[in-house]
């Protein structure tokens, strides 16, 4: 098979560990050839496609952010946008689509697989939390991690200075970063 894969919406945590997942396996257990689309599905609308090999994801487990970038683009809201699409799938001979988003991005990619009946695999990547029908997305984790760890440090200084201390997460519309991290960051 020919796929391409693509990373939508925000960085997060682990977003690299998935692209190369997805080439050592594709490429050694199943002899598949993946293209990496550059920003998004801005890259897959301007066919800016790079071939994905082992040698070019081996090293990118500890790097931040992802090796083929990202964007918040729509392609379907653009009028020539399907067409688009479809062109760059034949272009490349792409039998699927592998799309690692959060809520808007795999929202494109039903819709790429009910409208334009482009066969895709989706990744659930927030660091929200907040895809229904997942238990736990990509990037998670390392939030609550972090909210945790800023819990850890505001207690002592609330403690010394008899004060109250309000700590602010990302969430979009869920708690769940907020929820995890003050259960773990609790009163001691």
């Amino acid at each position: 098979m020919r796929l391409g894969i693509l990373t939508g919406g925000g960085d997060c945590p682990g977003l690299n560990a998935v692209i190369r997942a997805v080439v050592r396996k594709g490429i050694s257990t199943y002899h598949h050839t993946i293209f990496g689309f550059r920003n998004g599905y801005q890259g897959l609308v301007d066919q800016q496609a790079v071939p994905l090999t082992l040698d070019s994801v081996r090293g990118i487990l500890h790097q931040g952010g992802t090796i083929l970038g990202t964007s918040r683009v729509d392609p379907l809201r653009a009028a020539d946008g399907a067409e688009r699409v479809k062109e760059a799938m034949e272009i490349h001979a792409l039998d699927g689509l592998i799309v690692i988003g959060g809520e808007g991005t795999l929202a494109t990619a039903w819709k790429l697989y009910t409208e334009l009946e482009i066969p895709v695999v989706a990744v659930p990547k927030t660091i929200d939390n907040d895809l229904a029908s997942t238990d736990r997305t990509f990037g998670f984790d390392t939030a609550v991690t972090i909210a945790t760890e800023a819990v850890d440090r505001l207690h002592s200084t609330a403690e010394a200075h008899q004060r109250v201390m309000v700590l602010e997460v990302m969430g979009r519309h869920a708690g769940w970063i907020a929820t995890h991290a003050g259960i773990a960051g609790g009163p001691t």
